[in-house]
Order: C-alpha cells, then structure tokens, then sequence
C-alpha cells in the first residue's frame, strides 16, 4: 500500500480548530477541545446538487411523485451521515421544503420562490410530514432515543 502524498497529511488535533476530512464526515476539535463530527463541505454540496434537480419549480409531477422521488435519497443520506451533528439536519428539513414551496408558488402561477411568511402559513412543516416528506431531525430525534 502507497499512501498518495497530496492526500495524505498528519493533523496536531491537540490545536484548537484543527481538522481532517475522512470518508464523508469532518473531524475538527472544537475551540472547548472536544471532538466534533460533522459533514464534510463536499458531501452537503453533493446532496444539494442531487436534490435540486428533483425538486425544480418547472417541474411538471404531483407532491406525491416528488416526494416519493426525493425520499430514498433523504433516508439513504440520513443513513450514512445520522453521527454528524444535529444542527446540520434541521438546514437540510429548511432547504428541501423551502425548494418545495417555491414549486407550489409556481403551480399557483405566483412570482416568487416561497421566502416569505405567508408560504409558511399555507404550507407548514406539518403539510410535507402529511404528503410523506422524510424529515432528517425528526428521523435524529427518532434515532438518539434508547430503544
């Protein structure tokens, strides 16, 4: 086994701020010296580019078909990525629904891409759990309790 030179590197975790990216995931010791895990840059902006073309506002499927196209893709990422901290799946519940919202604007016929308070009104949270939306915090939450 050779190791390639670019891609390999010894990293002083004992500094504060330091990290190391390894399989998905980014290991960096926070400013308090405690280990955190989180998803490495890369693989968010893989998963945004794999969700945006499913989720386009001219598209012309149903909330059913999207959501049943775009879920094995939540689950499966969820699957790989559910150690990383929590605070990263609560963006990713907002960025999908807020793409969804800009779909129904424009199924409405309404300018816009579903920013304002008034898209949170019409179509809550609770109306993408009811069309079967996999929502990553609450697949955490349900994952971190003791069985």
């Amino acid at each position: 086994l050779t190791l390639h030179p670019d891609k390999t590197r010894t990293v002083d975790m004992t500094v504060a701020d330091s990290h190391f990216d390894f399989l998905g995931y980014r290991y960096q010791r926070s400013r308090r010296g405690r280990m955190m895990r989180l998803v490495r840059p890369k693989s968010l902006r893989k998963l945004r580019e794999t969700i945006k073309p499913r989720v386009r506002r001219n598209n012309g499927k149903s909330m059913e078909a999207i959501v049943e196209d775009l879920n094995p893709v939540l689950r499966g990422w969820f699957g790989y990525f559910k150690h990383a901290r929590p605070h990263i799946f609560t963006i990713l519940d907002g960025f999908v629904r807020r793409r969804l919202r800009a779909l129904l604007r424009k199924q409405e016929r309404r300018p816009g891409m579903g920013l304002c308070r008034d898209d949170h009104q019409r179509w809550p949270n609770a109306y993408f759990a009811d069309a079967g939306l996999f929502a990553l915090h609450t697949a955490w939450q349900t994952a971190r309790r003791p069985r």
